[in-house]
């Protein structure tokens, strides 16, 4: 994410002050770290750790600042953006929530849709913005999809994050840990079926069982508000039923990234163009590419990161007439 926003930023010019979130700053200051090293001019890359209250305030203040992007919650986005229109009307660029739906229909490669399924929701323990909020599957296929994550989750070795055979780590502090267990709460609380884990790993740490929840109604808490942890959140759809599954999984205020699992393009093409997101992934998922934009629509925020449109973001258009 770091590189996303100040490869962009430098590369069309500019110095960038860049505030990593408060509670991971050490991969910003080893970039600095590294920067330096490599010859970098002083004052084109700058680093702030500190709070979003008071360093990231202040930067949304700042009048001198002309650009800003962010990525975090939609919560605190609309302040940023407030905060940059009274300020100096700064340009804004925004990163924020999402509840990403992914549709798995019947005629899918079913083991590649279980593993990637699984990726897109325990990926990085489910903090990632992009992560798949909601799974629907094809009712045909539903109770086999099921079956076959509970196993593989089982399998799923959970230990020391800097251990490159561990497959699932710790989430990053005991607030966010906390959250994820009312989460689990409410969901049973509203019906929802939790088939496996919703509770902490018996070892020291904030380690999170991976968890899968069915019978999911559209109503929920956790069908509509997402859980940046890995929880995956499953729901049935009816077979056939193409048109409704869309209208369910745009039921959102968010529009981050979507996906869709199935061998017949015609179909893929049809279910992509109708989801509102910026971001759509066919029968594959979390695969991004530098050359290619991403944002997203609604609620998830606007502006783009990579490709050509991000360094667009942060140049400025001037058009010079000249008479002789």
């Amino acid at each position: 994410m770091l590189a996303w926003k100040a490869a962009a930023c430098l590369a069309a010019g500019n110095t960038v002050v860049l505030k990593p979130a408060q509670v991971t700053p050490l991969t910003a200051l080893k970039f600095a770290e590294l920067a330096a090293r490599a010859g970098l001019p002083k004052g084109v890359i700058n680093i702030l750790p500190g709070s979003g209250a008071l360093v990231g305030q202040r930067m949304s203040d700042h009048p001198v600042v002309r650009k800003l992007g962010f990525t975090g919650s939609t919560e605190i986005g609309k302040h940023i953006m407030k905060s940059c229109a009274v300020s100096n009307v700064k340009k804004v660029s925004l990163e924020l929530g999402g509840k990403s739906p992914l549709i798995i229909f019947s005629d899918c490669d079913m083991d590649k849709a279980v593993r990637m399924g699984m990726c897109s929701v325990f990926f990085n323990k489910g903090e990632n913005c992009i992560a798949a909020g909601r799974l629907f599957v094809e009712e045909t296929i539903h109770d086999q999809f099921v079956k076959k994550v509970v196993e593989e989750v089982k399998k799923m070795k959970i230990g020391d994050p800097l251990d490159r055979s561990t497959d699932h780590g710790p989430q990053n502090h005991k607030a966010h840990f906390d959250k994820l267990l009312e989460y689990c709460q409410m969901g049973m609380k509203e019906g929802a079926t939790l088939i496996y884990g919703g509770k902490q790993v018996q070892r020291p740490g904030f380690f999170f069982e991976p968890t899968v929840f069915t019978d999911v109604q559209d109503h929920m808490y956790i069908a509509k508000e997402e859980s940046f942890g890995p929880i995956m959140i499953i729901s049935k759809f009816r077979s056939g039923e193409v048109d409704d599954v869309l209208r369910r999984a745009n039921d959102t205020e968010y529009g981050l990234a979507s996906g869709v699992f199935t061998r017949d393009i015609s179909k893929a093409l049809y279910v992509s163009e109708r989801l509102n997101a910026g971001t759509v992934f066919v029968n594959t998922y979390n695969k991004t590419d530098v050359a290619a934009p991403f944002g997203g629509f609604k609620q998830s925020g606007f502006g783009k990161d990579l490709g050509q449109e991000a360094l667009n973001e942060y140049l400025r258009t001037k058009a010079v007439t000249i008479e002789y």
